[in-house]
């Protein structure tokens, strides 16, 4: 296919792009403070894994648009054959589709997989070269191969861009915690509301009295054992909600060897042994807390691994921001804030975008009430100051 100059490519193999191609469409897309879910190591890490490949469900389908043998957009893509790890649920369309005798399956999933973190989709070196990708992504979306495209997690301006070519916008709601300046913990505290702060220092306390301490690694500090144990500790969680992870060892040692400079590992010691571990992703800006596991139960323990101990790497390396993952009200009681995602759905089956079309407009007041009534239990005691 062509579009003006440019030669358009589905890619089923991240290794047919060089990094370094890949990555300064990344760097472009960010303005150089890069989110590294969308790096090169981390999405060959899931593929070369095969955490994230054909087997699994999630076959390499990455849109690109080329000029020559240079690389100017792409949109990393995957060809699903269900709808697991993806955080945008849609199992009820998939449904609907079951019962008229439709499939629903494989459908189109621009995504980071097993990743509910926001960042830009199009990648683009300039203009011309957007619009190329998005001509083409409307073209491939269109063309019947598939049942719909989905586009999760994606800025809110892309998002406008993709319904303006004729996607359904669809939103949701994650909690992130922001760092004003704070010069440690206590200040952090001093800004929460009094019944807050008394129950985040009784979650603290409750952790040290039962002889929990913590070692906080970054990077290469992260020894094979940690990983090992880490891994031990993410695969209970997952066993204890009745299921597997889908992330494997060979995964995590893949990225602790390519991009350890955005690793950092925390874990809970009890007796001279870890009892617990999270990891999380960081770059300048902002702290991603991702998996979290523990094989010896304690009241509060995962509020001080997860969030209380990245809150304060987040206040010693002055690091704005910190995503806390998806979902969870709970979060709000600690110093964290609703913030509204965004994913746009193009369903080919005229009727069903219909119907599609319908719930979300319907979908989208209930979330806007919801976060309506989250803005009025705010933690902080001065809520001016304390907003995203």
């Amino acid at each position: 296919m062509q579009l003006a100059n440019y030669r358009t490519a589905v890619i089923k193999n991240l290794s047919e792009i060089s990094a370094g191609q890949w990555e300064q469409l990344r760097t472009a897309a960010f303005n150089g403070d890069a989110n590294p879910f969308l790096s090169y190591a981390y999405l060959s890490a899931l593929e070369e894994s095969g955490c994230a490949c054909a087997a699994t469900g999630w076959s390499t389908h990455f849109l690109t648009i080329w000029q020559g043998d240079q690389l100017h957009a792409a949109l990393p893509m995957y060809l699903k054959s269900h709808s697991y790890g993806e955080y945008v649920f849609d199992w009820a369309w998939a449904q609907a589709f079951e019962e008229h005798n439709l499939p629903y399956y494989p459908k189109l999933l621009a995504a980071i997989p097993f990743t509910p973190v926001t960042g830009p989709r199009l990648l683009a070196l300039n203009e011309p070269a957007m619009r190329a990708l998005l001509n083409a992504l409307v073209q491939h979306s269109e063309s019947g191969l598939t049942s719909s495209c989905h586009i999760l997690f994606t800025p809110e301006q892309q998002a406008q861009q993709l319904q303006e070519a004729g996607f359904m916008p669809r939103f949701g709601v994650q909690f992130h915690w922001t760092n004003f300046g704070y010069r440690d913990f206590s200040d952090f505290l001093a800004q929460l509301e009094a019944k807050k702060r008394k129950n985040i220092l009784a979650e603290r306390r409750k952790v040290r009295d039962a002889g929990i301490h913590f070692t906080v690694k970054v990077g290469q500090q992260i020894s094979a054992s940690d990983w090992g144990f880490f891994v031990k500790c993410y695969n209970s969680t997952y066993r204890q909600h009745g299921g597997s992870g889908y992330l494997n060892l060979d995964f995590f040692l893949r990225i602790a060897a390519s991009m350890p400079q955005n690793l950092l590992m925390i874990t809970a010691i009890r007796d001279r042994q870890p009892i617990a571990a999270s990891l999380l992703f960081h770059n300048e800006q902002t702290v991603y807390g991702r998996y979290w596991g523990c094989v010896e139960y304690h009241p509060c323990l995962h509020f001080e691994t997860a969030y209380y101990q990245p809150m304060e790497f987040c206040i010693a390396n002055n690091i704005r921001h910190f995503d806390g993952g998806a979902q969870g009200e709970h979060k709000m009681a600690r110093g964290f804030l609703p913030k509204t995602t965004y994913s746009v759905h193009k369903i080919s089956h005229p009727a069903f975008a219909d119907a599609v079309e319908r719930f979300l407009v319907r979908e989208q007041v209930g979330i806007n009430s919801y976060i309506n009534e989250l803005h009025e239990h705010n933690p902080f005691a001065v809520r001016s100051k304390n907003t995203i």
